[in-house]
């Protein structure tokens, strides 16, 4: 018989919702989540296999064949991934916010599928271009109780190609009107400027968008009452201008706003018009924020179909989009995704969304599983540097995950996986001894 991963009970408690495979596909699926978590080299498909402790017992090709050839739907999994979230990180009936965004996963190779030169947003240089596969990603993003600042969490990923099929926006398009059938919640979308346009025109009452708005952009007046004359109704009223000509004119009141963990004192002014080019009659707010005292121009100007929220909520509510920043930088470099080196269109579409999967994953896991209120003061104790670390970083919690994993394959079998209270008392144990060691 073929041997099985070791997968430690907590975790194989997480992953047991997100059956959307046939029986050898999820013993696969939990075995490859659980080698791209405790590998510490790369996070290529053998790289997972070898930090799963298969690489002499399964043949590597069992891998490869789970992205390339297995049946399984990655915005399936997606979806259930959701759902979990939704249904342990947030609020019952709560509304979600989701963030969008996209980025760039370096690849070499003439016969990579969706590989091209594109634009690089974290390209170093002068030049922000590199070659390689584009992700448009949509995460939801939570309030955890023992953090800060909210994490962005990926629960779909679709691959962008130049020149070839839906733009960026249609993807992101229809990615969020699917998650917002399928979760049946309110949602509230957050995006960075490069997401408007016809593809976001008139989406579900219960999707909202908010975006930056383009130094560019034309807003107009809303649409005059009908006049009752012959002909058809004007769609538009009289122009107002650019955000700098709208910031001329408008009148900005003090306001107190929370972003990126601290709480600012800026200058708010809002405006109901038309995005008349971009999002053509749907009634929109445009905010503008001026960071001092100034008494011309503004410093952001957003943009919004939410006409309910608070401007201040609003300003919040954008702040948060960061967080999907935070999740693309921790996710290439602490678990190594982008790093396979398959080729063909089905790995290609499915290895980079499954590695953003175990980012969400592991966050889930120490939520619900990992998390003590001594972590960060342990991680103060090993490192004293980190003087003002008050919380716990992903890298904690994946130390941690990585800790339980290699706790479970020396403990005795049958069923060979430790319970939460015998995780508990192991970390304890870890810590006290730390601390004797320490004195």
């Amino acid at each position: 018989m073929p041997a099985s991963p070791t997968v430690p009970a907590s975790l194989l408690a997480v992953l047991g919702k997100l059956r959307v495979f046939t029986t050898p596909g999820f013993i696969t699926f939990t075995a490859l989540v659980t080698g791209l978590v405790a590998q510490t080299g790369a996070g290529t498909v053998t790289g997972m296999l070898t930090g799963a402790g298969l690489a002499q017992a399964w043949p590597h090709d069992r891998a490869h064949a789970f992205f390339s050839r297995t049946r399984w739907n990655v915005d399936s999994l997606g979806i259930v991934l959701a759902h979990l979230i939704v249904d342990t990180l947030l609020p019952q009936g709560a509304a979600i916010t989701v963030a969008v965004d996209d980025t760039l996963f370096k690849r070499s190779g003439k016969k990579v599928f969706g590989a091209a030169w594109q634009h690089d947003g974290a390209a170093k240089g002068p030049k922000p271009v590199g070659r390689g596969t584009c992700f448009v990603v949509v995460g939801i993003v939570v309030e955890l109780p023992f953090l800060a600042r909210p994490v962005s969490l990926p629960v779909m990923a679709r691959l962008w190609r130049p020149r070839n099929g839906p733009s960026k926006v249609e993807l992101a398009a229809s990615m969020v009107k699917l998650l917002a059938v399928c979760l049946n919640r309110p949602l509230h979308v957050v995006a960075d400027a490069a997401y408007h346009g016809r593809a976001l025109r008139h989406l579900p009452e219960a999707i909202t968008l908010t975006t930056r708005l383009p130094a560019r952009a034309v807003l107009v007046d809303l649409a005059p009452p009908p006049t009752k004359k012959r002909g058809r109704p004007r769609l538009s009223g009289a122009r107002l201008g650019t955000p700098a000509e709208l910031a001329a004119t408008a009148t900005f009141s003090t306001a107190l706003v929370k972003r990126y963990g601290r709480t600012d004192r800026v200058r708010i002014a809002e405006v109901r018009c038309l995005w008349y080019g971009s999002l053509h009659t749907q009634t929109v707010r445009v905010i503008l924020i001026r960071d001092d005292d100034t008494t011309t121009g503004y410093d952001l100007a957003l943009v919004t179909t939410d006409l309910a929220i608070p401007a201040t909520a609003l300003v919040t509510r954008y702040a948060w989009r960061w967080s999907i920043e935070t999740t693309f930088a921790e996710a290439r470099t602490l678990l190594g995704v982008g790093q396979a080196r398959n080729r063909t269109e089905n790995a290609v579409r499915r290895t980079v969304p499954f590695g953003l999967y175990c980012y969400s994953i592991t966050v889930v896991w120490y939520a619900l599983h990992g998390h003590h209120p001594s972590d960060a003061a342990d991680h103060r104790a090993r490192a004293p540097w980190y003087t003002t670390k008050t919380d716990p970083s992903f890298a904690d919690m994946l130390a941690k995950l990585r800790r339980v994993i290699i706790a479970a394959r020396f403990l005795p079998a049958t069923p060979g996986q430790p319970t939460d209270a015998e995780i508990q008392a192991v970390h304890q144990a870890w810590a006290q001894a730390g601390l004797q060691h320490a004195a």
